[in-house]
């Protein structure tokens, strides 16, 4: 029998983050456009400068009630009408509101893209926010604020906001509002954010996609840059306060069978140099099925299903901005384990960072961390959608429109020994805020002899 040789691999391609081409429509729209052949569906993300701290006293959740309705009908379509055309060209359309702002994104398909950023454009110019879709919306997010409570891990994440920030500042309060404030919420409210905050002069779209055939620069004009609005400087908003003193909160669920942990500080964002240092290091804490974390809690110990290290960015903006350096990023520990291990697992937990401060990480995490990190990072950006959004982050959070690919390469330039003391930097033991979803009568006595800090009990 005669075997035909066995295949060889070929030489790698070099890979780097796409590079966008930026511009500006005439309306004071920036663009931000990366041209990907073979990516037949484009994506369009939309960053409007609509931050939850310019919502009106008493209106939390006004900005999510918008974004929204945003879809519910233009002065050319009514709301059934709208949904039907972005069917027919085989586009999706949604919208959120966070604390930089106010995010659109469309994906459609690139033959269509000229007719799917004519709709888009109107429900940015012209949205109708009629009574009764505002308040269906409103109904929507009133039906969903006690399945959000009833969650452990929400829970866990409100009542960590609400011990990091204090009370003044938004970022303490639900993103998307509260029962009360929500209820509040009616099509004239919802009409006079947009009115004030949402204007093309301090908007950015990012579109990526395969361009062939399609005169993107016409489409443009014809469609979102027929949009106008106020030229007028968005809110500049201050700076994010914190108290990070080491604490214990309990979110009383009686009879829990679980725990769920949220263990959290704010840090440096983005902007910081120690940004790239930070990452590999939380990676090698906790950013994987072999990292530390969940080699001792979870495959030694049997406490939990894994548990994840994080840094996510909560609001950033540039040093030479005019606001200024104003930014922060959430930095935590997150997991469930069983009621009865809560303790146990808690100390397992400490004695991981201890050890990490006293010992440091090896350089065998830190080569898989980078390989991991950087290694995937062409498969992680196969598709438009997470060009689009990355780039879309990098806007939103003030950033120079190569930072992806030069993070990349810092990343590869991290030794151990600056992975370990960002990391350890990042979660002093002594300087972390720990939220525990679960039953007090079962594990409070056993988190107090800790010793990790005050423990206080609140009602679920």
């Amino acid at each position: 029998m005669e075997f035909h040789p066995q295949p060889r691999s070929g030489a790698a391609k070099p890979w780097a983050f796409p590079a966008p081409e930026r511009s500006q429509l005439p309306n004071g729209l920036t663009l931000l456009t990366s041209h990907r052949p073979g990516q037949q569906v484009v994506a369009v993300e939309v960053n409007l400068v609509a931050p939850l701290e310019a919502e009106p006293e008493g209106l939390d959740g006004v900005a999510t009630i918008m974004s929204r309705a945003l879809s519910e009908g233009t002065d050319k379509h009514t709301a059934e009408e709208f949904a039907a055309e972005l069917e027919r060209c085989g586009a999706t359309l949604d919208a959120h509101a966070d604390h930089p702002g106010v995010r659109v994104s469309l994906e459609v398909p690139a033959s269509r893209l000229p007719r799917a950023l004519g709709l888009l454009a109107d429900a940015l110019r012209a949205p109708a926010f009629p009574d009764g879709e505002v308040e269906r919306l409103v109904g929507n997010r009133l039906d969903e604020i006690p399945h959000e409570l009833a969650n452990p891990a929400r829970r866990a994440a409100m009542a960590l906001s609400k011990e990091l920030f204090p009370a003044t500042s938004r970022m303490s309060r639900p993103r998307q509002g509260t029962e009360e404030t929500v209820a509040r919420i009616d099509a004239a409210a919802v009409r006079a954010f947009y009115d004030t905050h949402i204007r093309p002069a301090t908007g950015t779209a990012v579109i990526v996609g395969d361009f062939t055939g399609v005169d993107l620069d016409a489409a443009l004009a014809d469609t979102l840059g027929a949009w106008t609005g106020s030229t007028a400087e968005p809110q500049k908003p201050p700076p994010v306060v914190a108290d990070d003193t080491g604490r214990v909160v309990i979110v009383d669920r009686p009879g829990a069978v679980q725990t769920q942990l949220l263990i959290g500080r704010i840090g440096a964002d983005r902007h910081d140099r120690v940004w790239p240092a930070q990452v590999l290091g939380t990676y090698c804490l906790g950013g994987t099925l072999t990292s530390r974390l969940d080699r001792v809690l979870r495959e030694e110990k049997g406490y939990t299903y894994g548990v994840r290290a994080f840094g996510q960015v909560l609001r950033s903006s540039a040093p030479s901005s005019p606001e200024g350096a104003t930014g922060a990023a959430m930095l935590a520990i997150s997991g469930s384990v069983d009621t009865a291990s809560t303790g146990p697992a808690l100390q397992d937990l400490w004695t991981v960072l201890r050890t990490l401060a006293a010992e440091g990480l090896t350089d065998a995490e830190r080569d898989v961390a980078v390989q991991n990190l950087v290694g995937v990072a062409p498969l992680k950006y196969e598709t438009s959608a997470a060009v689009a959004g990355t780039l879309a982050d990098q806007v939103e959070q003030q950033l120079p429109d190569d930072y992806q690919a030069q993070l990349y390469v810092r990343l590869a330039e991290t030794g151990t020994v600056e992975a370990t003391a960002a990391v350890v930097n990042a979660f002093p033991v002594d300087r972390l805020v720990t939220v525990l979803v679960g039953d007090a009568a079962q594990i409070a006595e056993p988190v107090k002899a800790l010793g990790i800090g005050e423990v206080t009990v609140v009602s679920g």
